[in-house]
């Protein structure tokens, strides 16, 4: 799908590569793709098939999510890739995983002298249980207010200094300090950091003893409404555990703002004053003095999927590897509905498992690089990420010697874009290996729009970067080079009214795959420098993620 318009591609070759090395150069099948912006004619039947009613929606454990895992499958054997699995000659990472479905959830109950009135499942709360078994039962459960429920010590913040909630039930906001102040001093100003996500304040709520955790649902500070916590379906999938999940609290769930103010009546406060004393410096934290009480009824079974991971063996370094993440799976069918039953996912994410495969079919045809290079197609990514954190935790090869890795999530299939968006920008410098080769195309990079929404967090890169593996997360946006922002924009808007997480995610013979072969010429040409270099991409000061990294600083030397 070659193309010229005037001024898109600049022609000049670049001479240095930024940080990475003032000597490095692109390669000249890189600087090449760069021009012209072909960079495998083959990607759009890769995205044609993988989004046909075919494969059924792609969910995991179904007939069509195997249909899938044999396409990648198989053509990763073609292009002779080194096989996850050598001795069977497999590219099947066995996904060991379990569907959990409540089918009876109790109201949220309180005693204590001035205990609110029961919370209704569904309009006041949202609750589940992460662990596998029949029934849990909270039963008398000091109610405590811990703040934001976070303990980090790079911004010297603890919400549970001084406190034990062994069987405690506690309350907390979402999102993190920052982003309720606004102070860029204070953790990472308005942009989300991983304290801020939901999932890990549950997390901490069970490394600290809590038996049940629940966070305060804000539409702000969430980045949704209510209607997306409490509207979709309850069953929800994770990793199979020997533990049953047994140490994760016994209740995760969400409250109303209505019903924490509810809450904070029972100390005379409101949810506002606990907001003001959850920032302050001197924030400690409080017990309600009510007592919390409700049943959750599951069910619950095994199922098995796959990643597929296939790689090309680094020539001198085989264990340092550049890692390439795309996940596989969508949402599959819906047997109720009878206009359209699947939820065919072609843009989420059959564009970005489509660009893994494109890039592994490139990366085959080159000479072999001095480091590894390690294709991973992950599954239930829609299920919660378990994939790519089953991956992050049976790695391939060592995460302490990934050099930096490359997420492909939704992309863009709407033309050329002058700007090329970064999720998480200034998170890593791999923004930096980035940045001369989006200039080469007439681009430029662009922070991503609202990062106090924490989109970083929620896709599959993060549970490497949780490893310490500096990931880059971007794609083209909105600035589209002759029809302008406005239009770029009214498109990414009409894709999430109408098609994201529905029926409507179908492949268009219309699409413009132009912006997407740039993109992939990019996403090739840094992987390629980094595979050949001796460089290792650093955290920024201070992330999150930055300590996880030192930890396996002796693995790099």
């Amino acid at each position: 799908m070659k193309y010229a318009l005037a001024g898109l591609i600049g022609l000049t070759v670049l001479t240095g590569c930024g940080p990475a090395s003032e000597e490095a150069k692109p390669t000249e099948k890189a600087a090449a793709d760069i021009k012209d912006s072909a960079f495998n004619p083959n990607y759009k039947n890769y995205l044609k098939t993988l989004a046909s009613d075919e494969f059924e929606g792609r969910a995991p454990a179904s007939e069509g999510g195997e249909k899938a895992v044999s396409f990648i499958e198989n053509h990763f054997r073609e292009w002779g890739l080194k096989p996850y699995d050598e001795e069977n000659n497999s590219y099947r990472q066995p996904l060991p995983l379990v569907k959990l479905m409540p089918y009876k959830v109790s109201s949220l109950s309180f005693s204590g002298e001035s205990a609110p009135e029961s919370m209704k499942y569904r309009t006041e709360i949202m609750a589940w249980t992460p662990r596998v078994v029949e029934e849990v039962n909270l039963t008398d459960s000091d109610v405590v207010f811990v703040g934001y429920g976070i303990v980090a010590p790079e911004y010297d913040w603890n919400d549970y200094e001084g406190l034990d909630v062994e069987g405690k039930t506690v309350v907390m906001f979402v999102n993190d300090p920052g982003y309720a102040t606004g102070d860029p001093e204070l953790f990472n100003g308005n942009a989300m950091t991983y304290y801020g996500r939901w999932t890990y304040k549950y997390e901490e709520a069970a490394r600290q003893g809590a038996k049940a955790a629940f966070v305060i649902h804000e539409t702000g500070p969430a980045g949704y409404g209510w209607g997306v916590v409490a509207g979709g379906s309850p069953v929800k999938f994770d990793l199979k555990r020997d533990n049953k999940n047994i140490d994760r609290a016994a209740v995760e769930g969400w409250i109303t703002e209505k019903s924490a103010n509810a809450l904070f009546a029972s100390v005379g406060k409101s949810l506002e004053e606990m907001k003001e004393q959850a920032v302050s410096g001197e924030f400690k934290p409080q017990s309600l003095d009510i007592q919390a009480a409700m049943t959750i009824n599951n069910k619950y079974e095994y199922l098995d999927t796959n990643n597929v991971i296939g790689y090309i063996e680094g020539t001198k370094y085989p264990e340092e590897h550049v890692i390439y993440m795309a996940h596989h799976d969508h949402l599959g069918m819906d047997p109720v509905r009878e206009d359209d039953p699947i939820y065919n996912g072609a843009q989420d994410n059959a564009s970005g498992t489509a660009a893994l495969m494109a890039m592994a079919e490139e990366f085959s045809k080159q000479p072999r690089p001095e480091r590894s290079i390690v294709f991973a197609a992950v599954g239930a990514e829609e299920s919660g990420l378990l994939g790519s954190a089953w991956y992050a935790d049976n790695p391939l090869l060592p995460l302490g010697k990934a050099v930096g890795g490359i997420n492909m999530d939704v992309m863009n299939v709407y033309g050329p874009m002058k700007d090329m968006v970064v999720v998480g920008y200034g998170n890593s410098n791999m923004d930096d290996y980035l940045k001369p080769y989006v200039e080469a195309q007439d681009r430029y990079i662009a922070p991503e729009p609202t990062p106090e929404k924490g989109f970083f967090y929620r896709s599959d890169h993060f549970n490497l970067a949780k490893k310490g593996v500096p990931m880059l997360y971007a794609k083209g946006g909105n600035d589209h080079f002759t029809k302008g922002r406005e239009w770029g924009e009214e498109q990414r808007a009409i894709f999430n009214r109408d098609a994201y997480h529905k029926p409507a995610d179908e492949f268009d013979e219309n699409w413009d795959l132009r912006g997407v072969q740039q993109d992939m010429s990019l996403f090739y040409a840094v992987g390629e420098e980094l595979a050949n270099s001796r460089e290792w991409p650093k955290w920024a000061p201070g992330n999150e993620f930055e300590a996880a990294r030192k930890a396996t600083q002796d693995m790099r030397k």
